[in-house]
């Protein structure tokens, strides 16, 4: 009840002001609502998320350890990061891809795609480089994949890009599945266990699905040696996702020397993969994080050589490209995200509607008093002909000339007006009423004459 009060006022205030009819008021105050509830929900709709979603790798593994660094930082922002675990690259680029997981951002090794063409996701750039590591049983020097012909090997678990890195390699060996080589699906940890007990030759290991520990107890384990890919130039040539890496000597361990000599590795860029659709104040903020936990110097890379615009098996997204050419938005380097990100809804939403509501504002006072004064002087010019009339022939049309101008009273007595023009309208009643006046001593004028 109360809601129908209060929609009945501000119907016939606008009736009372503005001398509309019920019918128009109604339609005004709907589309008035309707272009408000628009511009709520727009600027909600524009506001960044406060929450996002990653998928990484397995329990331990690197993508899973930057990940949880991901999660520490936005949180400064207020800005909550929740971390699926994965079997690695694969499975993140199928959950990206796919609707059903709602995953906003992943990390993806290069080369993983094998050409499919995934229009609905965007690279926010490469993030490091990861090298494949190839380690094996024996004290015997293997620099070529061909000289593990025929032997038993560990090279990943299903859903990881090691494994599909792996196989990739092996086949441009002439190696295959079903072969004389047996080949293992065994995650990381199972895998390097294996080696240790010896129940496989050798493991191919990466870190979008294996832990620092388990590299480190590796290359540390007696009788296990790290491959040196004596081919890496020509893979590098081959394959245009893969990279020449160098692992210097002593540089795992001076004292004891690990690794004994430089060893070269091959292996792809990761990038952090994202939706078209991610908000561009998100994308800054996932960037600023990428550059502060992978912008420092380390083994594999010169400091503040990543994050990069390194576009490979997907475009870089248009705010990537924007972000490296020229850093945070103006706000957002200045202001606190949550601030930064409220200015700018204010200024993508209410300053465009005020820029547009303000002129047509202006415009609504003006077309409205022509509206009126249109209307007052169509009665006007009528009163006028009927007045020009009197004046020629009123003693024979007393009775013709009366009902006019009782149809022009009745009509404008029906007018709804605005209040603003309330000193017009009974101007013209007034006016009216002179006609009148005007009629009745125009048609006693002859009776005086002639008595």
């Amino acid at each position: 009840m109360t809601e129908k009060t209060g929609l009945r006022r501000v119907v016939s205030l606008f009736t009372e002001t503005f001398g509309l009819g019920r019918g128009v008021a109604c339609t005004t105050v709907f589309v008035i609502g309707l272009l408000g509830l628009f511009t709520a929900f727009w600027f909600v709709k524009s506001s960044p998320p406060s929450h996002i979603i990653i998928t990484t790798g397995p329990a331990g593994s690197l993508f899973q350890t930057n990940a949880e660094k991901y999660r520490v930082i936005l949180a400064r922002s207020r800005v909550k990061l929740t971390i699926l675990p994965s079997h690695g690259s694969m499975e993140n680029l199928q959950r990206s891809d796919d609707p059903r997981f709602h995953v906003d951002i992943g990390f993806v090794q290069g080369g993983v795609t094998n050409g499919a063409h995934l229009d609905k996701l965007a690279s926010l750039g490469s993030i490091s480089y990861q090298p494949l590591m190839v380690f094996y049983r024996g004290t015997g020097m293997v620099e070529t994949l061909a000289e593990l012909d025929g032997k038993r090997l560990a090279i990943g678990a299903e859903g990881s890009g090691t494994r599909l890195l792996a196989l990739t390699l092996l086949a441009a060996n002439g190696i295959e599945p079903g072969g004389a080589t047996a080949l293992t699906n065994l995650d990381a940890g199972e895998a390097s266990n294996a080696l240790l007990k010896g129940d496989v030759d050798a493991v191919v290991v990466m870190g979008d699905s294996a832990s620092p520990q388990v590299m480190r107890q590796l290359l540390r384990a007696p009788q296990i040696q790290l491959m040196n890919f004596a081919q890496a130039d020509a893979y590098t040539r081959r394959i245009r996702y893969l990279n020449k890496l160098n692992l210097p000597r002593g540089s795992i361990d001076f004292g004891k020397n690990l690794p004994a000599r430089d060893v070269n590795l091959i292996g792809p860029t990761v990038e952090l993969i994202a939706r078209e659709d991610l908000h561009p104040a998100v994308c800054d903020l996932l960037l600023e994080a990428a550059r502060e936990v992978h912008g420092k110097a380390s083994l594999m890379q010169r400091r503040g050589e990543f994050p990069a615009p390194l576009e490979h098996d997907f475009p870089i997204s248009e705010e990537a490209g924007r972000y490296y050419k020229s850093g945070k938005g103006f706000l957002y380097r200045h202001l606190p995200f949550w601030f930064a990100s409220l200015v700018n809804q204010v200024l993508v939403v209410i300053v465009p509607a005020i820029l547009l509501l303000v002129p047509a504002v202006r415009l609504i006072p003006t077309l409205l008093k022509l509206r009126v004064k249109l209307r007052l002087y169509r009665w006007y010019r009528a009163l006028l002909q009927l007045e020009r009339e009197l004046m020629v022939d009123a003693p024979g049309n007393r009775e013709k000339f009366l009902k006019r101008l009782d149809d022009i009273e009745t009509t404008v007595n029906r007018m709804r007006l605005p209040a603003s023009f309330a000193d017009q309208f009974y101007g013209l009643r007034g006016h009216i009423s002179f006609v009148r006046q005007r009629l009745g001593e125009d048609l006693t004028q002859p009776n005086r004459e002639a008595a």
